[in-house]
C-alpha cells in the first residue's frame, strides 16, 4: 500500500531528536550562566553594602565599600570560580580583608575563618622578601596577591579538578 503523505512535509516524530539534541546542547551554557548569577545574588543578600554591577565576558562585576573593584569569574575551562577584588591603598585594610574573607566563602563554601587565613597570609607575605607578587595555595584554593604603587589585589580561584 502506499503512503499519503505529501512530498517535502516531514513527520514530527523525526524532528523530535533533533530538538532533543539542541536543548542538550544549549542548556549547559545557560544552567553555568544561571549559577553565577546565583552567586552574585547570594553576595548580595548575605553582605551588606555589594551591589551587583554589569555582566561582561564571563564575569559579573560588583561593587563594595570595602574595594575599589571587585569581580566575580563564572566558571570556565581552567576554574570552576573566581573571585578577585582590589584595595583602594597599598596596605589593605581589615574591612577589605573581612569583605574578601566572607565573600570568598560564600563563593567556594567553605568557612569564613580559613578564608580570612588564607587570604591575610597571601597579603601578609607581600613586601620586601618575597616582592610584590605572591602565589600561595591554602585549602584547595590558589590565591595570587599582587600590590603596585597604590593599590593591592588578590585573587582567589578554585581549579576545574578539585
Amino acid at each position: 500500500m502506499l503512503s499519503r503523505r505529501s512530498p517535502g512535509r516531514m513527520p514530527a516524530a523525526a524532528l523530535l531528536p533533533a530538538a532533543a539534541l539542541l536543548a542538550l546542547v544549549l542548556y549547559p551554557a545557560a544552567a553555568r550562566a544561571d549559577r553565577c548569577d546565583d552567586i552574585a545574588l547570594q553576595l548580595n543578600n548575605q553582605i551588606d553594602g555589594v551591589v551587583i554591577g554589569k555582566t561582561r565576558a564571563n564575569s559579573i562585576y560588583l561593587s563594595h565599600p570595602a574595594a575599589a573593584q571587585v569581580r566575580l569569574g563564572c566558571a570556565s575551562r581552567n576554574v570552576s570560580n573566581e573571585l578577585s577584588a582590589t584595595a583602594a591603598s597599598r596596605k589593605p585594610s581589615p574591612a577589605f580583608l573581612q569583605f574578601v574573607a566572607g565573600a570568598s566563602a560564600i563563593v567556594f563554601t567553605i568557612p569564613k575563618a580559613d578564608t580570612l587565613r588564607g587570604a591575610s597570609r597571601c597579603l601578609g607575605r607581600l613586601g620586601l622578601l618575597r616582592g610584590d607578587d605572591v602565589k600561595t595555595r591554602y585549602r584547595r584554593l590558589d590565591m595570587h596577591c599582587s600590590r603596585g604603587t597604590s593599590s593591592a589585589s588578590i585573587t582567589i580561584a578554585r581549579g576545574r579538578d578539585e
